[in-house]
Formats: structure tokens, C-alpha cells, sequence
């Protein structure tokens, strides 16, 4: 089993800076993708970033130039900046890890509350 603990959301300014980190404990596969998604209320999840163990990355269109997916492999810990935030950013932020030689198998973390206010 894989555990996910996502920190770092909060209340923010338009313009303002967040940074969010997920560390991932247990039986962890390699190689894997580890991700962030958000869901606004009454919308769907949405990928956010991804980042491959081989550090590949793939950003949505709406925060390219913005986000910034980074992974510390040794620390099993994702992180994102996110610069120039928006009100349209808000939503519960999920830290996601999928192996990739395993796609039945996809963990979650609990989610963190991003809120940016106008």
C-alpha cells in the first residue's frame, strides 16, 4: 500500500505564491508518475502537472509558465510552485502517484484547499 500526505495549501492573495508538497511512503513502485490534480466545486478533476522518476513533465495549458512540477526522488516527494495565482486556481489540490508499469494500481492523498482570493 501507498500512503500520499499533501501540506502546504492555504489562503492567498491574487498574485501571490504557494508552494504544495506530497511525500509518498510504503510499497512504491518504480518507475512511477507522480502528479497534481484539483477539482472546484462542481467540476471535475482536472490534471494539473505530472512528473515522471525520469523527471519528464506535463503541465495543463492553464498554468504553463505559472506551476512548476519538481520531484525529489530520493525523499519519494513531489512538489509545486505555483507563481501568479489566480482566483480561478481554487480548488482542493490532490497529490496523485501511479506506477507505471502497474496502471490498475492509482493512490491518492487526502487533498489540500487552495484558495485565492481577488
Amino acid at each position: 500500500q501507498v500512503q500520499l500526505v499533501e501540506s502546504g495549501g492555504g489562503l492567498v492573495q491574487a498574485g501571490g505564491s504557494l508552494t504544495l508538497s506530497c511525500a509518498a511512503s510504503g510499497s512504491i513502485f518504480r518507475p512511477n508518475v507522480m502528479g497534481w490534480y484539483r477539482q472546484a466545486p462542481g467540476k471535475q478533476r482536472d490534471m494539473v502537472a505530472t512528473a515522471t522518476s525520469g523527471d519528464s513533465t506535463n503541465y495543463a495549458d492553464s498554468v504553463k509558465g505559472r506551476f512548476t512540477i519538481s520531484r525529489d526522488n530520493a525523499k519519494n516527494t513531489v512538489y509545486l510552485q505555483m507563481n501568479n495565482l489566480k482566483p480561478e486556481d481554487t480548488a482542493v489540490y490532490y497529490c496523485n502517484l501511479k506506477p507505471i508499469l502497474i496502471p490498475t494500481r492509482d493512490y491518492w492523498g487526502q487533498g489540500t484547499q487552495v484558495t485565492v482570493s481577488s
